[in-house]
């Protein structure tokens, strides 16, 4: 799951949550919200943590040796 997908969950999930007064005897919308916001969160602490393990990987990459810039020595 993307940081934006995981933002966007959060986002519809608390509007679902706290701003939805419509009620059905069916679905029970806060808790649906409520589910949408754990299942963002969830998503964004895996994406922030992916985020973090590529940037050290790139980190600990050797470094290539410098090119002579001037192509014509």
């Amino acid at each position: 799951m993307s940081l934006g997908a995981s933002l966007a969950l959060i986002a519809v999930g608390a509007i679902l949550r706290y701003a939805v007064t419509w009620r059905t005897s069916d679905v029970d919308i806060p808790v649906v919200g409520l589910i949408l916001m754990i299942v963002g969160i969830i998503g964004l602490i895996i994406s922030i943590a992916y985020m973090i393990m590529a940037a050290d990987r790139r980190r600990d990459a050797p470094v290539p040796p410098p090119r002579d810039r001037d192509p014509y020595r």
